[in-house]
């Protein structure tokens, strides 16, 4: 039948006239419009944004290092992660806090007093085309007999607990489960043979913070060439997520470990913020490529989740964070001082450079908008709090971590459209 089909096609033929027709098309609209002609049919170009530095980074990752397959014009005059948010009622939250016990203490805002809901409202709004409608059922039956792994940090936790929420609802009590071992988290969707699982490695390298429940180090330390430590454990995921930001931010440089811990006499050196994450980057990319079949697995790296520490930076009154904060920040150019514009430049410098097919998730600035959706004080608290802290709130406030439900199952309606983006 192939070569019958094959047997049956003609070579188009252009008449001379409709040649002139076209011709002149193009000439058209590359004096009318050149920008957009040009960005249409080449997908480095980038559009002009206020932050275009820090958005040429961002553009160029979202179009051109996702799964490397033919190009379609057709999406890149659509990023799915520029937009806006908007109010809705009618779909919004996608499940109810209440109804998910998988969610870890830390994200269930409403159980610890969360006085207002209007966070849980709102939807993301491409500019230009929509996000494609969350389907559990058909993420269900394509992670089917295979696994599924989130690789990271606490953000990327909330990802993965996020992703379970969506789908748990789908499958009868018996046929499903959650077990931890260690730094492995894994659910198990009985019926379809298939399990969503994660993975703690806040650096992806070995680092003296891999402990699962104690790695609050204010020290920190991070061996060089040491992907391996965990990787071994990734090895077979058919999808992988990976995030890592957070914890490089120490504020100061980073201590590099060069040999093992287990060493009596350790040599570490120091590196920029930016050299260290580096040296990750590169690991990471390498060990994708040594040990991931691009034709069988499916590689994302979620960009950077934005903390929001300093109100002033949004119009608000100086000394304050998220705290008390109800509404998103409406200004498009908004980008907060506590996502390193550097750390970007990195990812796309080294994404550039390499072959290893990956997609990109810029989740950055459009959670960047999102001061009001953070846990802020409405969390467990694992230690109790201080008269001092009891009388200013915002002393407390975590503004890295975010409310489930919430911004970060946008997260995933992103994941899940990139994911049948190919």
């Amino acid at each position: 039948m192939a070569n019958s089909f094959t047997l049956l096609r003609t070579k188009p033929r252009l008449s001379p006239y409709l040649f002139t027709l076209l011709a002149f098309i193009l000439f058209a609209a590359l004096i009318l419009n050149t920008h957009d002609f040009l960005f249409i049919f080449h997908p480095r170009l980038q559009q002009l944004h206020p932050n275009a530095d820090t958005q040429a980074v961002l553009g160029e990752l979202t179009r051109s290092n996702t799964v490397q397959t033919a190009e379609k014009t057709e999406e890149n005059v659509c990023d799915v992660f520029s937009g806006r948010w908007v109010r809705d009622e009618l779909t919004r939250p996608l499940y109810e806090e209440s109804e998910c016990p998988y969610i870890q203490p830390q994200l269930t805002c409403q159980e610890h007093g969360r006085p207002d809901k209007e966070y849980r409202r709102l939807r993301w709004q491409p500019d230009g085309c929509d996000v494609p409608k969350f389907n559990g059922s058909l993420m269900l039956e394509t992670l089917r007999g295979k696994r599924m792994m989130f690789v990271g940090d606490s953000l990327n936790r909330g990802q993965y607990v996020s992703l379970i929420c969506l789908l748990h609802q789908l499958i009868p009590q018996h046929a499903k489960s959650m077990e931890t071992f260690d730094s492995l988290t894994v659910f198990t969707a009985k019926e379809y043979n298939a399990t969503i699982e994660f993975y703690w490695a806040p650096f992806l390298l070995e680092s003296n913070s891999d402990n699962a429940v104690i790695h609050r180090v204010t020290d920190r330390i991070v061996r060089k060439g040491s992907i391996n430590t965990h990787g071994r454990f990734w090895k077979g995921a058919d999808i992988l997520v990976f995030n890592t930001y957070l914890w490089w931010v120490t504020g100061s440089n980073m201590k590099i470990l060069l040999g093992s811990f287990k060493d009596e006499v350790k040599e570490i050196v120091e590196m920029s913020t930016e050299e260290a994450y580096r040296m990750a980057m590169k690991s990471m990319l390498r060990w994708v490529r040594r040990n991931m079949d691009p034709n069988k697995t499916r590689i994302f790296f979620t960009s950077m989740s934005p903390s929001h520490g300093k109100s002033i930076e949004w119009g608000g009154e100086p000394g304050g964070n998220c705290y008390n904060e109800t509404t998103p920040i409406e200004d498009p150019s908004y980008w907060g001082s506590d996502s390193l514009k550097s750390i970007m430049q990195v990812i796309g410098e080294e994404f550039r450079k390499s072959k290893v097919p990956i997609t990109f998730l810029n989740i950055t600035q459009l959670s960047s908008y999102r001061k009001d959706a953070h846990t802020s004080i409405y969390k467990k608290q694992w230690n109790p709090l201080s008269q001092e802290q009891l009388a200013n709130p915002s002393s407390y406030a975590d503004c890295s971590h975010w409310c489930l439900p919430g911004l970060q199952d946008t997260w995933n309606e992103l994941l899940f459209a990139k994911l049948f983006d190919h």
